[in-house]
């Protein structure tokens, strides 16, 4: 086995010839570990190779060269040639095989899968948060839900593959779990309640990354996975966005594949040619179609079923710039949903304007920080909220005073409760204030103020809560450290870098590369506690 030395961020290491061979498969790695399986077997013939491992000819002919000092060779009567690994060889290569203990029941669809598998992701789905119809959620059977893993697992090598999914109320990354425990998974979604139960299920094996794809991607996202699934709105907006900024999120996107799932009436052809054009227009290729993959319990407008999209980026693939709005099929960000009444965005400014302040509209999003200048009041629209924006707005913008509006029913303004909770994550920050039927009976306004901290303050803790919430687009361990670092100066000698990264070190455990505002609700209350707790223990 000829070997290469490389040198990484843990020193020199030795790689084989046939480890860059593999590594230039990406993930459609299975033919070409099915082919060595089948050389470590009987004598096979090269064109039998190709047909029963589906291994193009060409990347065939590079492995046999990665092979050829551990191959045997064995002429047949009436021309051609026999060939196989050399028995005293073969110990070296079956790790590389394709191991015999796949389940089998992925394919198209097709087959049984394991009663207690089937039992556990049952469970799963029994107890998910109930579905939002403004975010399309229309739940997949238990059935289908196991289908995709096993399917995922019996395609990709899932040992070695990163696998991302953007949205997943189906809880598709739980069932991946329980098929490939040692898989590598992340969960993109808005739902702050469906990211904390992923978290739960799963005793925190997968990473979980709160985004709104509509204002862009986080950047512990990007290029972070080999093959994205997604089960996006079924409009051609929707499906567009979601595939690319699923282009985004694969490290090397012609290496990788994007997995959808679309459905449409066939009363309907014309609405799934214009996806498919959408899908073709942003460089991906249809590796396959396999129908009615997907089953339902509801979505009866297309039969309760949907198709299985296996594409593949080209060199040209578009990732997505920008900002959307309208991607859904209901609710206040439908494709045809309208804006607000003039009266209720004028009434939201004079609420704002009070006590002098300037005013000046801004657009609801995080993607960036905002600020504004002393005694400026920043006004947002939230009426299209599906609950996480409020937070995460406030999270983005640093302004002495920031007014919102929002429908009545917000989560965060139901009930005394609910307003304590939410004051009480950004208590270091912001004062605010409840204005419910304000400035109709539909809606209401929220109006945060800004804390300012005490010239010759000495509480630590509030120190460092301030600090991560006024950066919450900073890398998240170099904001922390910092504060804290900063804080513990407030009593006494100033701990080291090195002091503040080693304390902080349990609480920053799976969240590298991530920002605080990257961070799923439940986890950014736990950040800022564990933070907290650790500037008032110096």
């Amino acid at each position: 086995m000829n070997t290469t030395t490389v040198r990484d961020g843990d020193g020199e290491q030795e790689r084989t010839t046939l480890d860059e061979v593999i590594a230039a498969q990406g993930v459609h790695v299975r033919p070409l570990r099915q082919a060595i399986a089948l050389l470590l077997g009987d004598w096979r013939q090269h064109d039998d190779l190709v047909r029963d491992s589906t291994l193009p000819r060409r990347s065939l002919g590079e492995l046999l060269d990665a092979l050829a000092g551990d191959l045997e060779h064995r002429e047949v009567r009436g021309g051609g040639r026999l060939m196989r690994i050399a028995p005293s060889a073969a110990p070296r290569y079956r790790p590389y095989a394709e191991r015999a203990d796949q389940t089998g029941n992925g394919g198209d669809g097709g087959g049984e899968p394991p009663a207690a598998l089937l039992a556990a992701t049952t469970r799963d789905v029994a107890e998910v948060p109930v579905p939002l119809a403004a975010l399309d959620h229309v739940q997949a059977t238990p059935e289908t839900v196991l289908r995709r893993a096993l399917w995922l697992d019996e395609r990709y090598d899932l040992r070695t593959a990163r696998l991302l999914f953007l949205g997943d109320h189906d809880l598709t990354s739980l069932a991946v779990r329980a098929v490939r425990p040692e898989a590598d998974l992340t969960v993109v979604d808005l739902d702050e309640r469906l990211l904390a139960y992923v978290d739960e299920r799963s005793a925190g094996s997968i990473r979980t990354v709160h985004a709104d794809l509509r204002f862009g991607l986080p950047p512990v996202a990007e290029g972070a996975a080999d093959l994205v699934f997604s089960d996006p709105p079924y409009t051609p907006e929707g499906m567009g966005l979601f595939a690319a900024r699923g282009i985004s999120c694969l490290a090397e996107p012609a290496r990788g594949r994007l997995l959808l799932a679309y459905g449409y009436s066939p009363r309907h052809p014309a609405l799934g040619g214009a996806v498919q054009r959408r899908l073709s227009g942003l460089g991906l290729t249809f590796e396959a179609i396999i129908p009615d993959f997907h089953r339902y319990l509801g979505a009866q407008a297309i039969g309760s079923a949907a198709d299985l999209y296996v594409c593949q980026p080209t060199a040209q693939a578009a990732k997505a710039t920008g900002r959307r709005t309208g991607i859904y099929t209901h609710g206040p960000q439908s494709v045809e949903s309208e804006r607000p009444e003039r009266d209720l965005l004028d009434g939201l400014a004079g609420i704002a304007a009070a006590d002098g302040h300037t005013v000046e509209t801004r657009r609801a999003d995080w993607a960036k920080p905002a600020s504004a200048p002393a005694g400026t009041a920043l006004v947002f629209d939230l009426t299209a909220d599906p609950g996480p924006w409020l937070l995460r707005v406030l999270l983005a913008t640093n302004a002495g005073r920031v007014a919102t509006l929002l429908p009545n029913s917000h989560p965060d303004l139901g009930d005394a409760r609910s307003q304590a909770a939410l004051s009480e994550l950004l208590a270091a920050k912001y004062r605010l204030r409840f204005l419910r039927s304000t400035p109709d009976n539909t809606h209401a306004v929220v109006l945060a103020d800004a804390v300012a901290p005490e010239p010759d303050e000495v509480d630590g803790a509030g120190l460092v809560a301030r600090s991560l919430l006024t950066r919450a687009h900073g890398k998240l361990a170099n904001t922390a450290r910092e504060a804290l670092v900063r804080a513990s100066g407030t009593g006494g000698t100033a701990m080291t870098k090195n002091e503040a990264r080693a304390a902080l070190a349990p609480l920053m455990t799976g969240l590298d590369g991530f920002r605080l505002i990257d961070l799923p609700r439940h986890r950014l209350a736990a950040v800022l506690t564990g933070a907290a707790e650790l500037a008032a223990a110096r």
